[in-house]
């Protein structure tokens, strides 16, 4: 029986790359000579630290055109509060988000379901595994789930 996967992971050696060019645009650029501006990326966090809250939206983006440009969307990033760390200085941790969610799995499950297509959505961990009896019907699934904004950069993967 042909099917796919749907998943929501982000191509990490790409956010590497983005992190690490931010970094690097962070040391040259003249407005943050002399502060505690900084981007690290530790497994699936990127920490932004700054002096000062407005230095940290800078930071942010700087990032996100950098992710932007090697096509990471940026709605894998869920952005946590500002904490004050020693003296003036500020960071901001955002997180990386891979996998969909087991509460969002279930509302795309259901959206297929009352789609009344002729497939079949099962839950896997972390991804959906969509299968039916034909590949028109399982285009048209992925063409439902697009045009259903799930606030979720979804991909689909191991089409058979």
């Amino acid at each position: 029986m042909p099917s796919f996967d749907t998943v929501c992971e982000p191509n990490l050696p790409e956010v590497k790359n983005a992190v690490e060019n931010t970094a690097k645009e962070i040391a040259t650029r003249f407005d943050f000579k002399g502060t505690a501006a900084a981007v690290e990326l530790k497994d699936k966090e990127i920490t932004l630290i700054g002096d000062a809250e407005f230095q940290l939206v800078q930071v942010e983006d700087i990032l996100r055109s950098k992710l932007t440009k090697r096509n990471v969307d940026v709605r894998f990033l869920d952005k946590g509060d500002v904490q004050k760390i020693g003296g003036d200085k500020v960071k901001q941790v955002i997180k990386v988000k891979s996998g969909i969610e087991s509460e969002t799995a279930k509302k795309i499950q259901r959206l297929i379901k009352d789609s009344k297509l002729k497939v079949q959505a099962a839950i896997q961990g972390d991804q959906l595994r969509i299968s039916g009896k034909n590949k028109d019907d399982l285009q048209a699934a992925q063409t439902l789930l697009r045009e259903n904004d799930q606030h979720l950069p979804l991909r689909f993967t191991n089409y058979r």
